[in-house]
């Protein structure tokens, strides 16, 4: 690991002053960074820790109603709220299915937005890696390819975006608060993350310097909590990253369909909406064939990537589908009525999720 300063903030406009040296990184609970500090992929020079800023801790309902979430919210704190499952069931079962109890203990709002990709190529320094280094090559392409892009991916980078938290939450239009060296702005989470383009390296739009101080979600996303579902499939169901998750709300208006979100993760280089589908299901009612439907406009435009994840794309159809139909069933009411403390037998918890999810790897 290299040598660096470390600063300990205790406002915003600290952070920021701090935080405009060449170099210097933002440090909440370092889940992700300390390991790419340790595995040499991220070199600070300077550690900038934003956690005793007062004020990014909180979740809110505000005036408008609308739920800010401070950026230094915990993942656990967050999904065990019982205020905010209830009005975010889908939000608080990704949550729930990412990582483990002790790093959910741990892990921010913001650090979750900012996390890494897990592709090995970008983990491996004898590996080239545009992400890792602007110009290196991308030696994923014409690799191991099981787990990588099938949506947004160019020649330049195949990796996806790991979070599962995001999923939901592109699909029920949150944006982010920034605070920068040109003041604040909001960014739409669904243009928050990159396309590789020419610029593979960036993950985000952040620019240097800019720090994230909440997430907000708008008043419409409550309209959602009766018909929503968050569905996750990977290697193994403890601990691992999804090979394919869906994001599926659903507005029932007299027997039909009054609107649609549908996000995916596992596919893309960003969390992907499908817009398509979503516009497909408008005023439909909700029977086996406009699901059928959905799941195919769900993945329009989708190719392989390599040879070892064209399965990808059916999969990624069944998991929209049974998605739906979890959706189209109504919220489990232990999701949405989950323990106020993160302390709370998270392991039950999640395990209850995911027995309502049921066998997903048969999707």
């Amino acid at each position: 690991m290299n040598r660096f300063d470390y600063v300990r903030a205790g406002s915003v406009a600290e952070a920021l002053a701090a935080g405009a040296a060449p170099g210097a990184a933002y440090l909440a609970a370092g889940t992700n960074l300390l390991d790419l500090m340790k595995g040499g992929l991220a070199t600070p020079g300077t550690l900038v820790d934003v956690t005793r800023i007062p004020g990014l801790s909180a979740i809110e309902t505000l005036p408008d109603g609308s739920t800010r979430i401070g950026a230094l919210v915990r993942n656990s704190d967050l999904a065990h709220d019982p205020g905010f499952a209830a009005r975010y069931p889908a939000v608080a079962e990704a949550l729930l299915s990412g990582a483990s109890a002790q790093l959910r203990n741990a892990a921010t709002t913001g650090g979750n937005l900012m996390q890494r990709t897990r592709c090995p190529y970008f983990y491996d320094p004898a590996s080239a890696c545009n992400k890792r280094e602007a110009g290196a090559g991308c030696a994923a392409i014409g690799g191991e390819t099981q787990a990588h892009a099938v949506l947004g991916f160019t020649e330049t980078c195949i990796a996806v975006q790991p979070s599962d938290f995001c999923v939901p939450l592109a699909a029920l239009d949150a944006a982010v608060e920034i605070e920068g060296p040109q003041g604040a702005r909001s960014v739409p989470l669904t243009d928050f993350h990159r396309l590789p383009g020419d610029a593979p390296e960036r993950d985000t739009v952040l620019e240097p310097g800019a720090l994230i101080v909440a997430v907000r979600l708008p008043p419409a996303a409550a309209d959602f909590a009766a018909h929503a579902r968050y569905l996750k499939v990977r290697d193994r169901t403890s601990y691992a990253f999804a090979l394919v998750s869906a994001a599926a709300m659903l507005r029932l208006d007299g027997g039909r369909i009054g609107e649609a979100r549908i996000a995916l993760g596992g596919l893309a280089p960003k969390p992907w909406r499908a817009n398509g589908a979503e516009r497909l299901l408008a005023g439909r009612e909700p029977d086996t064939a406009a699901v059928r439907e959905a799941a195919e406009a769900a993945l329009d435009g989708a190719r392989p990537s390599g040879e070892a994840n064209a399965f990808k794309i059916e999969l990624a159809r069944r998991v929209v589908a049974r998605a739906l139909r979890l959706a189209l069933a109504g919220t489990p009411e232990r999701v949405s009525a989950l323990p106020a403390s993160p302390f709370a037998h998270p392991r039950a918890a999640r395990q209850a999720i995911a027995a309502q999810a049921g066998a997903t790897a048969h999707a």
